[in-house]
């Protein structure tokens, strides 16, 4: 049996917003057993195991699998939150960034895929976070202008995209690496705008910060999320003579918040810092700083890697059953892998 048991025992609690004392009592223990299990001082009998792998919705071996990730468990998730975020809500989503990435892991040991792109990985101290972005457009041989579809990009290269309801506003998104693919978890309730800019950031932790670690990660990660998504060079000469209306017609162009857009205009040395004040003064006035007009006309970006491989694997004649014990899950749990439709959509990526 692995000695990590405990690591992934107190990730699943914690991903399922349950406490000690709840999940000992349901699996018949005291909440002084499951402490020493967490903790990893004890392992459990294989029928307590049972017990306590059906009370998370997953299966006894996934819980003792020898998991390969890069990172620790629930320790050090690249996060995109609010200064004000409660300390029990980013663990809580934390722990199932790290619930997903684990059955991503244990699935993928089983269907390994070939992806189309990767995230090439780059060291901050050798390159700038905009140097990074441009070789990443050009290495993904992305089209010049905005980036439709950005989270099929992202998925070319193997990342698997998960959305889930935080239970909060104050946190975006999360990700981290599950052995050689990653993972981003994005908050369900973001207008799209948000949603882009917060799959670039992560995206940007990827490329950036897979083994490098210091205080300006967040920075870093702004940066190359903005150069990624509006290459200075190409929006430069639109960020003149800027106005609200100019704003929203960028906003539709580069599908980008009104706000993003006078952050790296500002950034860029083309708007003052009067005028920056100035335009953030009158969004407030109109209630944008919350909520910005337009956000619902842009193009959805709905993730579609995990849903397509349960797709795929359902296409190869597996039962949903046979699936969920791929992916380590017991039946009745939900997960992105899966679906019920029983049409495969096209990937740029395959099972192989």
């Amino acid at each position: 049996m692995t000695n990590h048991v405990g690591d992934v025992l107190l990730v699943l609690r914690r991903g399922a917003d349950i406490t000690q004392e709840e999940l000992a009592e349901r699996a018949g223990i005291t909440q002084a057993a499951l402490s020493r299990y967490e903790n990893n001082l004890r392992e459990p009998e294989p029928e307590v195991l049972e017990r306590l792998a059906e009370q998370l919705g997953v299966t006894s071996a996934f819980l003792t699998h020898d998991y390969k990730l890069r990172g620790a468990i629930a320790a050090d998730a690249h996060m995109r939150r609010q200064k004000t975020t409660k300390p029990s809500d980013w663990k809580r989503v934390e722990a199932r960034l790290n619930a997903h990435r684990m059955h991503s892991s244990y699935l993928l040991e089983r269907v390994p895929m070939s992806a189309h792109n990767q995230v090439v990985q780059v060291d901050p101290l050798e390159r700038s976070p905009q140097d990074a972005a441009a070789l990443l457009r050009t290495a993904w041989h992305m089209p010049i202008g905005p980036i439709r579809s950005l989270v099929q990009w992202i998925e070319s290269a193997g990342v698997i995209v998960v959305e889930e309801d935080f239970g909060t506003h104050r946190i975006d998104g999360m990700s981290q690496w599950a052995g050689e693919h990653a993972v981003i978890i994005l908050n369900a309730g973001l207008p799209t705008d948000r949603k882009r800019l917060t799959l670039a950031h992560e995206l940007g932790h990827l490329v950036l910060h897979s083994t490098y670690i210091d205080e300006d990660m967040e920075s870093q990660a702004n940066d190359f999320a903005a150069e990624f998504l509006m290459p200075r060079h190409l929006i430069g000469p639109e960020l003149r003579n800027l106005t609200l209306g100019k704003l929203s017609d960028l906003k539709l162009e580069w599908g980008v918040s009104m706000q993003a857009i006078v952050e790296h205009a500002h950034r860029l040395g083309k708007l003052s810092r009067e005028d920056r004040t100035r335009f953030y003064k009158q969004m407030s006035v109109r209630g944008w700083r919350t909520r910005e007009p337009n956000s619902d006309r842009l193009p959805p970006e709905q993730p579609e890697l995990a849903s397509s491989l349960g797709e795929r694997l359902a296409a190869a004649g597996l039962s949903t059953r046979e699936i969920e014990r791929m992916v380590g899950l017991r039946s009745a749990h939900a997960s992105p892998f899966i679906v019920s439709s029983p049409n495969p959509k096209p990937r740029r990526l395959r099972a192989v």
